[in-house]
C-alpha cells in the first residue's frame, strides 16, 4: 500500500481548496492501532504526506467536532475495515462523513480489507452481522440510522481498495 507506485494526485475539483491534512485515517483503534494502522501512518509520514490519525480512545456514540473538521479538512481517508471495525458506532459515524464529504466533491475514500473479506464487509456477514445486531439494540428506538450506518458501510465497501491480510 505504501509503495511509491501509490497515486494521491489531487482531484481536479479540489483545486481550490486549502487541505490542512492529506490523509485522515479511519480505523478500530483495538484491531490494528499498535500493528497495521501504527506502520502505515509511520510510512505515511516519512513520505511527507501529513496524516491525521486519531489515538484517543473513544466513548459515546457522538462524534467530535475536531473529527468531523479534520475529516473535511482531508484529501483522502484511508478506512482500515478489520474485523472489529463495525462493532464501533464512532467508526460507522466516521465513515458516514467521510461519504459525504466524497458526494460533495474533492475527498476520496481508499478503503483496506484488513483480516476481513471484502464480500463479508459489503454484505455485512460473520463479526458485522452481530456488530450490527447490537446497534439495532442500542438504536431500535432510530432505527433509521441503523439503516444509515448500514447503507455506508455497503457503499464504502464498493469501493476498490486493498486487501491485506497479516495471519
Amino acid at each position: 500500500m505504501a509503495s511509491s507506485s501509490m497515486n494521491l494526485s489531487v482531484p481536479s475539483s479540489s483545486s481550490m481548496h486549502h487541505w490542512k491534512y492529506d490523509v485522515f485515517l479511519s480505523f478500530k483503534g483495538e484491531d490494528t492501532h499498535q500493528s497495521f494502522t501504527a506502520h502505515l501512518h509511520a510510512v505515511l509520514c516519512q513520505m511527507g504526506i501529513n496524516t491525521f490519525k486519531d489515538n484517543k480512545l473513544r466513548r459515546g456514540e457522538i462524534i467530535s467536532p475536531p473529527l468531523i473538521q479534520a475529516i473535511e479538512e482531508s484529501r483522502f481517508s484511508i478506512i482500515i475495515f478489520s474485523e472489529n471495525y463495525v462493532s464501533s458506532s464512532w467508526c460507522l459515524e466516521e465513515l458516514t462523513k467521510i461519504l459525504e464529504c466524497v458526494k460533495v466533491g474533492g475527498h476520496t475514500a481508499l478503503p483496506v480489507f484488513h483480516n476481513v473479506d471484502p464480500p463479508h464487509v459489503r454484505k455485512q456477514k460473520g463479526s458485522f452481522t452481530e456488530a450490527f445486531a447490537k446497534h439495532e439494540q442500542v438504536y431500535r428506538e432510530k432505527m433509521e440510522k441503523v439503516v444509515k450506518l448500514r447503507k455506508a458501510l455497503t457503499e464504502a465497501a464498493t469501493i476498490s481498495g486493498w486487501h491485506t491480510r497479516s495471519r
